[in-house]
């Protein structure tokens, strides 16, 4: 079954491939299919993932899912959250969203964040009952840069349990342990339940 997947992040299509594959679902980028981005107007992780769900749907006419994700620190009031990726400004990358993150965090103790992943697929772009999945993950985040894997902010998001920052995983183990993962495993179940057309 194919699936639009409403975001240019490679990283997110790689990861999320990977992760819906094994149920028969074969991601395409909206980029890929000309479709463009949507303005993220909503003030949580849910309302975003829907607007960017339909808007998918919409334009290119079948099933889609979205994902909307971010990180939460602490002791910043919960910020980036769902301004993550656009920290440092509309069009930052994430070297200068991490050096925003880092600046904001100098001389602050309490270093505790957590990644969540909102997913949203819906079969039509007018679906009344759109399937939502969501999860966190928690670590702490460091200064030193560490690990070549993932993307965003992980090579600053520790975690203590594992003594490794997420960019230092190997992709398989953190699709298996992250908020995108465990959303992923739960979007799974949820769509398992469903008659998916071939």
């Amino acid at each position: 079954m194919h699936v639009t997947l409403a975001t240019g992040n490679q990283g997110k299509l790689l990861e999320l491939h990977a992760l819906l594959h094994p149920l028969g679902i074969t991601l395409t980028a909206q980029a890929e299919l000309g479709i463009g981005e949507v303005p993220e107007t909503g003030l949580s992780f849910i309302e975003n993932a829907l607007i960017k769900a339909r808007h998918a749907a919409a334009q290119s006419k079948g099933p889609a899912i979205a994902d909307d994700s971010g990180l939460c620190v602490d002791a910043l009031d919960g910020a980036p959250g769902i301004y993550s990726a656009r920290y440092a400004g509309p069009h930052a990358n994430d070297t200068e969203n991490n050096a925003r993150l880092i600046h904001n965090l100098s001389d602050i103790e309490n270093r505790a964040a957590r990644f969540v992943c909102v997913l949203v697929y819906l079969r039509a772009a007018d679906d009344p009952i759109p399937i939502i999945a969501s999860s966190e993950w928690h670590g702490r985040i460091v200064d030193e840069a560490a690990g070549i894997n993932g993307f965003g902010y992980d090579p600053h998001f520790y975690l203590d349990a594992l003594g490794c920052t997420s960019a230092q995983l190997p992709p398989g183990k953190k699709n298996a342990i992250s908020h995108r993962g465990l959303a992923c495993a739960s979007l799974r179940l949820k769509l398992k339940n469903l008659i998916i057309p071939a």
